[in-house]
């Protein structure tokens, strides 16, 4: 390790700490009332785009549905974060209106994100959300990206197909597990963490997402349900999936090798998109806008990030490290990535 990037992460987090430190205790208001707008908006949207008459309006829920699906979903994240009883039953109520219906209950993210933030696993074969992509071909971000589309497959297989299929053959329940249970894009990456899929939490998580998803495959099939309720379905999920993707792309410099890294070199890899930026309120919702400052300090809530972030500008130099993470917005972000991607390695 690098002794001035050490001591000057060192510094970085000590200062980040010591300005933030009273910004770290979730609000339940806020947490509990975000939660109950955005699931509103998701399925008062999905109704009116999945019965509307008129294509003008399809569309226009369609798009509502699409952006207000992303937020909730992106609740995933703070759940990871979240201490048991930093908000009680706030787990419990999200996967009941957002995480089982559009079959993305919390399991597929609670147990593996937090190996993310290992600072003897980040950057490397081990982390779960790091795959190298600044070092690979062009055309891997085209799949990378591309890939997202399939998500509506993908769940489906998942709980209506490998779901029970794996509680009556322990070989495939092992590699559900294993391979098929987390929200990851490094494809080497395997769950070891089985003892957790045999709690309660997982199992009614995984029961009730089975049966969800078998209870509206079955209605459709019997004609109590249109085909255009779940063709809506699977076109919103797909196109939020894949809009998710792209804010992930941007979300890190994806330049690591594989080795361990410097605690400030990690900070540097992930990205801020702090204001006088708008559209990040949309594409990057429930604070992941400010995803190098999450990884400096883990523990602050999406909405207490703002304020740090503010706290921070505020107190440190201009050519400080912390403004060196910064990028304008989505698309020059991607734009320099895709530059990175096409240099001589």
């Amino acid at each position: 390790m690098n002794a001035p990037a050490h001591i000057a992460e060192q510094s970085l987090a000590r200062q980040a700490n010591d300005i933030a430190r009273d910004l770290t205790r979730p609000s339940p208001r806020v947490y509990w009332l975000d939660l109950a707008v955005t699931a509103a908006v998701t399925w008062l949207s999905f109704g009116v785009a999945a019965t509307a008459g008129s294509v003008a309006w399809t569309l226009v829920a369609g798009v509502v549905c699409i952006l207000a699906l992303y937020r909730g979903i992106s609740f995933i994240h703070e759940l990871t974060h979240l201490r048991g009883d930093d908000i009680p039953g706030f787990h419990f109520a999200w996967n009941v209106l957002i995480g089982v219906p559009w079959l993305t209950p919390s399991l597929l993210y609670e147990g593996v994100h937090i190996l993310h933030h290992a600072k003897d696993r980040y950057g490397t074969a081990r982390d779960p959300e790091y795959h190298p992509l600044a070092r690979r071909p062009l055309h891997e971000l085209a799949v990378f990206l591309g890939i997202a589309l399939l998500a509506p497959v993908g769940t489906l297989l998942r709980f209506g197909v490998l779901a029970p299929l794996g509680f009556l053959l322990p070989p495939v329940r092992r590699f559900a597990i294993a391979k098929a249970s987390g929200m990851v894009i490094n494809p080497g990456f395997s769950r070891e963490d089985f003892d957790r899929a045999n709690r309660a939490p997982w199992l009614a998580q995984e029961i009730a997402a089975w049966l969800w998803c078998w209870t509206v495959v079955g209605l459709t099939l019997a004609g109590v349900l249109p085909p255009r309720v779940l063709l809506t379905a699977a076109a919103i999920f797909s196109l939020m999936t894949f809009l998710n993707q792209l804010r992930t792309a941007v979300a890190h410099r994806w330049d690591n090798d594989g080795e361990v890294m410097a605690p400030l070199d990690q900070f540097l890899d992930s990205v801020n998109v702090p204001p006088p930026a708008l559209l990040p309120f949309l594409w990057a919702p429930v604070g992941l806008r400010y995803h190098a400052l999450h990884h400096l300090m883990p523990r602050l809530p999406y909405h207490n990030l703002g304020t740090a972030h503010r706290r921070l500008v505020e107190a440190l130099p201009p050519d400080h490290d912390y403004r060196r993470a910064e990028e304008r917005e989505l698309f020059p972000a991607l734009g320099k990535l895709v530059k990175r991607m096409r240099r001589p390695n």
